[in-house]
């Protein structure tokens, strides 16, 4: 099996999928769709294999992540290897990566240093570059979908997640869209805007690499939009005390410039100094920003979508309050019409691989092999104050794994369907709706994003 090209063809049909594929373990479940670590039967290689039930509303989603896929290439990139279609699903065949997330590696090393994240951040942008040089934008990049190909020490870095890619018609988008914290000002401003958001994006994580914590935290949204779109950011003391001034600081000033004119592109940032390793300090900063990073990045899967439950209640209480006060809003400005979309499905086996959820193996599958039907995932019942986890001061912040689509017209519409969250699983396109109580169901729905 391998990489398809442009003429052949690229699309195979299947009515029973495990005919070619062995199913091992879940890697992540959705509302639709459904990620396997598998072996294929003809070669016992492994991979990431993607099952996504066919919808009407849902497909050209999927379409134009296959359309991303397909025309890219790169040693930085999780790879689209193949493409089956049976009558009611889609199955995206990933390259199989399992160096584990940017962050655990980071915690594992006992010792961490400038050049490290220098390096992390140089196969970032060589990947980017790639991507914007073939009309590719990525709009979704941060931490968790920066993945390890393998758990060598020297592995390389991979880019996943192209759910929120777009590929440019002429050089401007306008569909809001990304996850909060990383998103560009232009973006939160509901400007047209470009390939420039992508190396803002690299510049907050840049800035979190070298400190532990994210350079934008409020008590509130309407504080945290307003600092981004600022770009209002600080090198705090003690944290930032170690870290080179005219080098690093430069680079990410460069790349979090608030006029994205002026920011630098990719292939400016990868000419710095800072980049090329001339510059990089060899210095230990390991404890500062390991600290930093457990405090502020803890991989609580019930509290992320808690978070989400919160964040929708309280977009919803700025959405009636906007519409019950037009003279308020007159003199404050339009506040956005926000949408938060849950992460995608990962293509990365997660630490420890976890086993079929009980009950189900590929011999519960459906006939033609494809996936039943999941439920929904109730939260647990000691919940924290839902004030500790939104937005919340820089010790104690808790990270919104999840994106947000701002809708530029109208009121966003929820079409509400069960979802299923195992363990390290990432959702797919979906919307968590409000739930009132701690220990209530949540429930998921769909969303377009352009």
């Amino acid at each position: 099996m391998g990489r398809k090209e442009a003429n052949s063809d690229w699309k195979k049909s299947t009515n029973n999928i495990q005919e070619v594929f062995d199913f091992v373990e879940v890697l992540g479940s959705g509302a639709f769709s459904e990620v396997y670590l598998v072996k294929e039967r003809s070669t016992g290689k492994p991979f990431a294999l993607k099952c996504v039930k066919k919808k009407q509303k849902r497909d050209t989603i999927m379409k134009n992540e296959i359309a991303v896929l397909r025309r890219i290439k790169h040693e930085n990139v999780v790879g689209l290897e193949d493409i089956y279609e049976s009558r009611t699903h889609y199955y995206l065949v990933m390259e199989l990566v399992s160096g584990g997330e940017l962050f655990d590696r980071i915690l594992d090393r006992g010792v961490y240093t400038e050049k490290d994240a220098s390096l992390v951040i140089r196969q970032v942008l060589d990947a980017v570059a790639y991507l914007h040089k073939n009309g590719i934008v990525h709009r979704d990049l941060k931490p968790e979908n920066l993945l390890y190909y393998s758990q060598d020490e020297n592995s390389k870095i991979m880019i996943s997640d192209f759910g929120l890619s777009k590929m440019e018609d002429n050089g401007i988008m306008s569909t809001a869209c990304g996850t909060p914290g990383y998103v560009a000002p232009e973006v939160l401003a509901q400007k047209p805007y470009s390939k420039a958001v992508d190396c803002w994006s690299i510049g907050v994580i840049t800035y979190i690499l070298l400190c532990g914590y994210p350079p934008f935290y409020e008590e509130t949204e309407t504080r945290l939009f307003s600092k981004i779109m600022k770009a209002q950011y600080e090198f705090d003391s003690p944290f930032w005390d170690n870290i080179s001034e005219s080098e690093s600081k430069d680079f990410i000033r460069n790349m979090m410039h608030k006029n994205p004119k002026n920011r630098f592109s990719t292939e400016q940032a990868l000419r710095h100094p800072w980049i090329i390793g001339e510059t990089a300090r060899s210095q230990d900063i390991y404890h500062s920003v390991s600290v930093q990073i457990q405090k502020n990045f803890a991989k609580s899967k019930w509290k992320q979508a808690f978070n989400a439950t919160v964040a929708i209640n309280h977009m919803k209480r700025l959405q009636l309050a906007h519409a019950e006060a037009p003279a308020k809003q007159a003199q404050q400005g339009p506040v956005p019409d926000i949408r938060v979309v849950d992460l995608h499905l990962p293509w990365h086996l997660p630490r420890p691989p976890r086993p079929l959820r009980k009950g189900l193996n590929p011999h519960d599958l459906e006939p033609n092999g494809n996936l039943p039907d999941n439920g929904h995932m109730t939260l647990p019942p000691n919940a924290s104050d839902p004030k500790s986890h939104y937005y919340p001061a820089r010790a104690n912040h808790g990270e919104l794994s999840h994106s947000l689509t701002f809708a530029e017209k109208g009121k966003p519409a929820y079409h509400s369907e069960p979802a299923n969250l195992n363990g390290t699983a990432k959702q797919y396109g979906t919307v968590f709706k409000a739930s009132n109580g701690y220990a209530k169901s949540v429930q998921t729905g769909v969303c377009s994003v352009m």
